[in-house]
C-alpha cells in the first residue's frame, strides 16, 4: 500500500503568502495539503485556489470554539464545531483536528477526561450526519506544548474506546509521541483502525523525517503494511530548502514502499 502524504502549510512555505503556499504544494509534486486554524483566514481565497489546483485538503483543526476539558465551555466547543463543520462541507474535507486544551488547575484529572468523552460523544450529531471523523491529537509536554491535558496516547486510545464511534479517531503525532513514549511501530499496529490521521516529524527540532533519531523508514514501511488508509501530515520544520525537504521526503517513503 502507498502512503497519502498531506503537506502541512503551516509550517511548510511560511515564507510565501498563504494561498501560494498551495501553488508551492502542487510545485513540489503534492496533491494535498492542511492547515491549523480557521481564524484570520481568506477562506474563500484559500478554496478558489484550491480548486484551480485540484487539491485535497486533508485537515484543518475543529477546535475553535471552546476546550473540551471544560464542561462548562461545552456548548462554546459544539458552536466552534458546527463552523468547522461547515466550512469541511465546502473544501471537501474530512478530518478535524481536536485538541482538548490545557489541564484545569482545580478540576480532577478524571472529570477533565469525563469532559472530553461526553464533549466528543455530543459532537457526533454534528459530524455523523457530514462524514466528517474528529481526530484527537495527544501533544508533548516536554518541548512544545507544556501543561495541555493529553499528552499520551494510550490515554487518546482509551478515549476514542469510551466514545465508540467511527466517526472518533485519534490523531497520532510521530514527532509528539516518540517525545512522550517512543514505541512507534508496535503502536501504530496494534491500533491502526483507531488511528484517523497521522503527522510526522522527526526528533530532535521538529525537522523532516531523515534528520534524527527516529527510523522513518522503518516507520512508513511499518504505516504501509498496517493497513492505515488516512493521510499522512506532513507537519515539520524545514532544515533546508521546504521543496527539497519534501522530495527527499518522497524519495526516502517510496524507496521503501
Amino acid at each position: 500500500m502507498t502512503i497519502r502524504f498531506s503537506v502541512c502549510v503551516e509550517m511548510i512555505f511560511r515564507d510565501r503568502p498563504f494561498v501560494e503556499r498551495l501553488d508551492a504544494v502542487v510545485q513540489a509534486g503534492y496533491d494535498a495539503y492542511e492547515f491549523w486554524r480557521l481564524a484570520e483566514k481568506d477562506l474563500d481565497g484559500i478554496l478558489e485556489r484550491q480548486q484551480a489546483l485540484a487539491l485535497t485538503c486533508a485537515a484543518f483543526s475543529g477546535a475553535e470554539g471552546g476546550p473540551l476539558v471544560d464542561p462548562a465551555a461545552r456548548d462554546a466547543y459544539l458552536a466552534g464545531l458546527e463552523r468547522a463543520v461547515a466550512a469541511a462541507r465546502r473544501f471537501g474535507g474530512t478530518t478535524l483536528i481536536l485538541t482538548p486544551g490545557n489541564a484545569i488547575r482545580g478540576l480532577s484529572h478524571q472529570a477533565q477526561h469525563r469532559s472530553v468523552v461526553d464533549g466528543l460523544k455530543a459532537s457526533l450529531p454534528i459530524v455523523e450526519p457530514a462524514g466528517i471523523t474528529l481526530g484527537l491529537e495527544p501533544l508533548n509536554t516536554r518541548v512544545d506544548h507544556a501543561g495541555v491535558f493529553l499528552d499520551r496516547s494510550e490515554e487518546g486510545f482509551h478515549i476514542v474506546d469510551e466514545v465508540n464511534s467511527p466517526n472518533v479517531k485519534l490523531l497520532y503525532d510521530i514527532y509528539h509521541m516518540q517525545l512522550m513514549e517512543g514505541d512507534l511501530i508496535e503502536t501504530i499496529r496494534a491500533n491502526a483502525e483507531k488511528i484517523g490521521h497521522l503527522h510526522v516529524a522527526d526528533v530532535p527540532g521538529r525537522h523532516e523525517p531523515g534528520t534524527g533519531e527516529i527510523n522513518y523508514g522503518n516507520v512508513f514501511r511499518a504505516i504501509a503494511e498496517s493497513g492505515y488508509a488516512g493521510f499522512v501530515g506532513l507537519e515539520y520544520r524545514p532544515s533546508i530548502d521546504p521543496a527539497a525537504s519534501l522530495a527527499a521526503v518522497r524519495e526516502l517513503a517510496m524507496g521503501l514502499l
